[in-house]
């Protein structure tokens, strides 16, 4: 059946349709992508976030389904659709990172060695925060690697050395994955040359990277400025 998505009762129809087919694809095939379409389904169209936790929550402890347990450790770490519960989020973002998703191992990391709200109920612990944080900069994500060069920049006073070698090592990998502020890290090592022998011309090839990353983030800005939408 053809639907005319500029007529309301068409999307209704279409998007009420969608609802059936993951819930059929959820409930009667017992299958784990479409038990997270339906979770996603039941938050953005029906806007019905503790049914959507519920399925969530299921599609991950049945299916060990990564994305599915990222949206329910996101949901236990705001309240949303239930209570907030530091400890179940980072026992979710765990789950989720054992199973594949970087973005759940960044997450656990942060919880591990950043100051979030978790500060006031859980120690830090920086042996497991680095172990997931380079889980997740293995999985290329690139805010993870940036994010771990940034700790070997400074150091942690009492628990981890500065390690230049380290930081240049991360930040190179960051730059690499398009974070423009760990390229402007590699130039300004190679530049002075921390972790990394001196080298003029790489310093300016890395500067030149960064200021381009920089244009295309102003473009999508822009882009998306003028179009209404929010960066993402």
């Amino acid at each position: 059946m053809a639907f005319d998505l500029k007529k309301e009762e068409d999307v209704k129809e279409f998007l009420d349709n969608l609802g059936i087919e993951y819930r059929f694809g959820c409930f009667s095939e017992k299958r784990a992508d479409s038990c997270h379409l339906l979770g996603d389904y039941l938050e953005g169209v029906k806007k019905d976030f503790e049914k959507a936790a519920k399925v969530f929550r299921t599609n991950c402890d049945d299916s060990s389904y990564a994305k599915s347990c990222y949206k329910f450790a996101n949901y236990c770490f705001l309240g949303k659709g239930g209570k907030q519960n530091m400890d179940e989020a980072y026992s979710y973002y765990l789950k989720g990172c054992s199973a594949g998703d970087p973005d759940s191992c960044l997450n656990g990391g942060l919880m591990c060695v950043s100051n979030t709200p978790t500060a006031q109920q859980r120690p830090k612990d920086y042996d497991k925060g680095l172990e997931l944080l380079d889980k997740a900069c293995t999985g290329n994500n690139a805010f993870s690697c940036y994010y771990i060069s940034g700790i070997f920049i400074q150091g942690v006073k009492d628990v981890i050395g500065k390690d230049m070698t380290k930081a240049f090592d991360y930040s190179n990998k960051a730059c690499d994955l398009g974070n423009m502020y760990a390229c402007a890290n590699v130039s300004q090592m190679y530049r002075k040359g921390d972790g990394v022998n001196k080298n003029e011309e790489k310093s300016e090839e890395f500067k030149k990277k960064a200021l381009d990353l920089q244009d295309q983030y102003k473009e999508q800005m822009q882009i998306q400025f003028q179009q209404g939408t929010k960066p993402v």
